[in-house]
């Protein structure tokens, strides 16, 4: 009875005593906290450019979602006894990279960017997500929960397009641009940091994916980013 207690009490084994594991998600809570805040720092610029008042609030409330997810990012990283600036840190010269190669040139196609660009990233980690500890992925899917925008981007793109047709051609082009980038982006980042790449191949009692299925997540990618030009009126 005694020995069933104490193995009652003993400690379960968790994901997080693997090493590897560990540094993985530390780097996919840095890369996840580094996209939010620099969300929120281009959809602030974004901001300025917008037409009226009505839109420069709506696109401001974009912000400060993507600034409050990254706060739950930054809550997770310390409660793992991280800094979150260092975990941040390896992930600055991408995605500054990626903004300095697709710096929209309007409102419109700034609108298209956090639209799709949002979209396309919230896939990518919620394919990751599914080969994660259960407190990691559930707050993974929580920080890329829908900001409830969507449908005043969509409306803006469309009601453009009404306006002027040759809009639609531009936007696709840029739309096109916008999905090149962004996977090429990702695949470096993975690519680059050993660790997340061990994470997303398999960690601690999880099969990971093999390269048939990285192969078929790419492919769920850009299908749903076809369905999101789609909703926006544009040619994928």
């Amino acid at each position: 009875m005694a020995q069933k207690d104490a193995q009652q009490d003993s400690p379960q084994p968790s994901a997080f005593d693997d090493p590897v594991y560990r540094t993985g998600v530390v780097e996919l809570l840095g890369v996840l906290a580094y996209g939010e805040i620099s969300a929120c720092e281009r959809l602030a610029d974004d901001a300025k450019m917008a037409p009226d008042l009505h839109t420069k609030v709506e696109v401001a409330a974009m912000a400060v979602a993507e600034f409050q997810h990254f706060e739950l990012l930054r809550d997770r990283l310390l409660e793992l006894g991280e800094d979150p600036f260092e975990a941040m840190a390896p992930f600055t010269a991408t995605f500054e990279r990626f903004h300095r190669q697709t710096a929209p040139s309007d409102w419109l196609e700034g609108l298209v960017k956090a639209y799709v660009g949002d979209g396309l990233a919230s896939d990518f980690y919620r394919e990751v997500a599914s080969y994660l500890d259960p407190h990691t992925r559930e707050l993974v899917l929580e920080t890329l929960s829908g900001t409830g925008h969507s449908k005043f981007v969509v409306e803006q793109v469309r009601a453009a397009i009404a306006a002027d047709h040759r809009v639609a051609g531009r936007l696709a082009l840029w739309g096109r641009r916008l999905m090149g980038e962004a996977l090429s982006q990702a695949q470096m980042v993975v690519a680059e940091r050993d660790a997340l790449s061990a994470v997303i191949v398999g960690g601690i009692d999880q099969p990971g994916m093999d390269l048939a299925a990285i192969g078929r997540m790419f492919t769920r990618l850009t299908e749903a980013h076809a369905e999101r030009m789609d909703a926006l009126g544009l040619a994928a």
